[in-house]
This record gives C-alpha cells, structure tokens and sequence, in this order.
C-alpha cells in the first residue's frame, strides 16, 4: 500500500480523534515533510485539507439524518465552538449547519467522499547519486503553495526570470526550485531561485534564504517539465518506503540541468531530497 494510502486510512479511520500534520506522519511512520509531499504530490490537496473536508462532510451527513446537538458534533470533529464549526461548514458548503439540518439532505453539497489513490505503475526510479552539500544562500521570488495549485509554479518561474540579471554574486547560472518552509496545513513556500556566493543588493520583491549544510539523494527527471509530478510520486510512495529510507524535514531543491530548454520544457532536472543521517 502506498503511503498516501495508508495516510488516507488513518484519516477516515480517525476522523473523530487527533489528527493534525504531525500526528498522522507519526502513525505513518515518517516524518512531516515526507508525508505531506507524498499526499499532496498524489491526491492534489494538503492533508489537512483532506482532514477539513472529511470532517465536515461526515458532520453534515450526521446534520442531514437529524443530529440535533450542533456542539457535540462541532465538538467531536475537532471544533472548540459552535461559531468555529459554523465558521468552516459555511465555508465548506455555503450553508449553516441548522439549514443542512432543516434540508434533512446533502444532496447538491460539495462533500468529501472517502479517496484511495490509484496503485497503478509509476515510473521506474533510481536515486544518480548521494551528495553532502555545505550551506548554500540563495535570492529568489518565494510563493505559498497549496499542492491544490501546483500547477501554478510555471507562472511563477515567468515571473521570476526578469529579474535573474539583477542579482548579484551568482554561485550557480542556472536557477533552482526550492520548496521549504512546510506549514501545518501540508503546503509549503516554493522559491524560485539563483544561488549566490554572498547576498548582495537585495532585487525589489525578492528574499533571501540560508540552507544549513545537508545530505541529499538526487534522481533526475528526464521527461516533460510538467510531468515531474510523477517522478517525485515515485520518490515518496515507492523509493523511499521500499528501502526504508528517512527523509529530513528540510528544504528540497530542483536544479534544472544544461541541456534543460525553458521554450519547451525538456532536458532534464535533479532533485534533491533532504535525508535524514
């Protein structure tokens, strides 16, 4: 079983007791940074997201058969009030929870149905090579990414490459991809960046970022630039479980190759991920 499977498990297995980023990593027995990256890369939502959604949907079914204690039930999904539970179940659905009660029917509601995620062949992967990296500075454009968006990262490297000439001290000319800085939720910062030597002048609407020295596996994706999802799904549900490997909770980093074309997205990227010692 893949581990976005086996976290989905524990979810709807759990939907009434503790079930936070952290909680959930520790059942599947890997860190926070693996378990989010696997469940995002597979089911295109954050796992706490998922968490959210299945809650409040299995409350509304509850609200729709006629439970009539609209605080035990915020209680029971993980809601410290009634006005927090009515809060996201307005959210969510775009109803109160007395209207879905009264409607005594989820029907035409966006509820959250139990997921398994597809099992089916994943490309083969192997890792090129092991390498020890010292501490590494780099200036880049930085954005909050849900996995739900994922998509959007392309129009963020056009964003950023207008100001690729104006950063100083470069260590490294081709750029790279950093994803760091994992919230609770299950998303993360995605940075596109440039590695420099030392930070100098500062370009408007960029930031700087110090990597501390670190120990990565890199595979390399040879397909389409707009398929490296699958690559990295290989990373986290085959790769790394099949070896009973560890991954750190630290920054990843995507390095496109030499040979990599930005006008047709092929070439070639490494990907580096953090392991643990």
């Amino acid at each position: 079983m893949s581990l976005a499977n086996r976290a989905l498990w524990t979810i709807d297995r759990n939907l009434t007791g503790d079930l936070t980023l952290t909680k959930v990593a520790e059942n599947c027995g890997v860190s926070r940074y693996h378990l989010a990256h696997a469940f995002g890369e597979t089911t295109g939502m954050s796992v706490m997201e998922y968490v959210r959604g299945r809650r409040l949907s299995e409350a509304a079914n509850n609200l729709a058969k006629g439970a009539s204690n609209i605080l035990d039930l915020a209680l029971d999904y993980g809601y410290a009030s009634h006005e927090a539970f009515s809060r996201a179940f307005r959210t969510q659905f775009g109803m109160t929870p007395e209207e879905v009660r009264k409607k005594a029917t989820t029907e035409g509601l966006p509820v959250v149905t139990p997921v398994k995620a597809e099992e089916g062949a994943r490309p083969a992967i192997a890792p090129v090579r092991s390498e020890r990296l010292g501490e590494m500075k780099f200036v880049g454009l930085c954005e909050h990414v849900p996995f739900s968006q994922l998509q959007n990262i392309a129009s963020q490297w056009q964003r950023f490459m207008p100001h690729y000439g104006e950063i100083e001290n470069k260590a490294h000319p081709i750029p790279a991809g950093v994803s760091t800085n994992l919230d609770e939720e299950g998303n993360f910062d995605y940075i596109c960046a440039v590695e420099v030597k030392r930070f100098g002048a500062l370009p408007k609407g960029l930031m700087q970022i110090t990597l501390p020295p670190q120990t990565y596996t890199v595979f390399r994706h040879d397909g389409h630039i707009s398929e490296i999802g699958q690559t990295y799904h290989a990373i986290w549900n085959d790769w790394v479980p099949d070896g009973g490997r560890k991954i750190a909770d630290a920054a990843s980093i995507e390095r496109h190759m030499e040979t990599f074309d930005t006008r047709t997205g092929y070439g070639g990227v490494e990907i580096y991920i953090p392991m643990m010692a």
